[in-house]
């Protein structure tokens, strides 16, 4: 059984396409972001030095990028934000009638994890259950560290703490159950429906070295992708209010973020979702200024600790862009 990873691995057979979802920018708009961003570039350079990348969409269309080591190619580690692109695969998956349902049981997709687990109440347990973390899997991980690469058929046979839907726990291990059920309903490697299906997105390169790593204007496209209910260069890539549904409410979650949940996303409020990896990766949509934020950072417990994103994200970064939402259009 292949892991997460293997639905990403495929990715840097790619090759790199026109950005056809993205209008390039004139010389009267370019001095608006040039304005409304000026101070973001000294605070990442005295300040808040953790963040290594950082790409800003308005309206979808790319407003500012700051890249530390002057390489926006560069693939970076985005951890738990791969959570999050599993999501769209999930999504894609039902727009192509390859799963019936998020309220299927996992037993009917799985019949062979029927006998695994004794505990009565895991027949219960649905696509949306795992997708929501709200399997009720017996949990200890407040940090939402531990779990990753335990074999799914192990996964499901753990202990249940509660009836499925009941409460919220952050667990690593379903999305190994998750990948699994995926190949099963897909009839194919993870990594040929990934290849196959997010092409669509126009996403350069992906690999895969403890953890995802991906290009953040990659990143920037996935929260792009799910601000526009799935729709993508004209083409309803996910179906209609499954993004809706996957960027809101629940849940209301709990640790590491301490936030609602949706489906593999964070649901901050009704105007804001989220994808958040540990030490600084994010992915922050602000849906009424039409905004998405990609940022990367060191990964370190120091980072993790020091939280440079969200304090970018919450104070400078959110002015800048609701002074630049507030600019005229410059006259053509």
């Amino acid at each position: 059984m292949k892991t997460f990873r293997t639905l990403f691995l495929c990715l840097g057979l790619l090759a790199p396409a026109a950005h056809a979802q993205f209008l390039p920018a004139t010389p009267a708009q370019k001095a608006q972001d040039a304005q409304a961003f000026e101070a973001i570039g000294p605070l990442l350079a005295e300040r808040l030095t953790d963040i290594q990348s950082l790409v800003v969409m308005l309206g979808g269309r790319v407003v500012y990028e700051f890249h530390r080591d002057g390489k926006p190619d560069t693939l970076r580690n985005v951890q738990s934000v791969e959570k999050s692109a599993l999501s769209a695969l999930y999504g894609i998956a039902l727009a192509q009638g390859r799963i019936a349902s998020l309220d299927q049981p996992v037993v009917e997709l799985m019949p062979e994890w029927r006998g695994l687990n004794a505990d009565p109440r895991a027949a219960a347990i649905t696509l949306r259950h795992l997708l929501t973390f709200t399997a009720g899997f017996e949990v200890n991980d407040p940090r939402g560290i531990t779990g990753r690469g335990m074999p799914p058929a192990q996964a499901w046979s753990r202990p249940l703490a509660a009836p499925a839907g009941e409460r919220f726990a952050y667990d690593n291990p379903v999305i190994g159950m998750l990948v699994a059920i995926l190949e099963k309903a897909t009839g194919m490697p993870g990594q040929d429906f990934a290849r196959q299906q997010l092409a669509a997105l126009e996403i350069a390169d992906f690999a895969y070295d403890r953890g995802l790593n991906m290009r953040t204007l990659d990143m920037a496209k996935l929260g792009q992708l799910f601000l526009q209910d799935g729709m993508w260069d004209g083409k309803q890539l996910l179906p209609a209010g499954y993004a809706q549904a996957s960027t809101t409410a629940q849940s209301k979650g709990g640790s590491p973020a301490n936030l609602p949940y949706g489906q593999l996303w964070w649901a901050v409020s009704p105007a804001i979702f989220m994808a958040s990896g540990y030490a600084g990766q994010l992915i922050w949509v602000h849906r009424p200024m039409q905004a998405v934020v990609a940022i990367t950072s060191t990964v370190s417990q120091d980072s993790q600790q020091r939280g440079h994103s969200v304090q970018l994200v919450r104070s400078a970064l959110y002015a800048a862009i609701e002074r630049r939402s507030k600019m005229p259009q410059p006259q053509p």
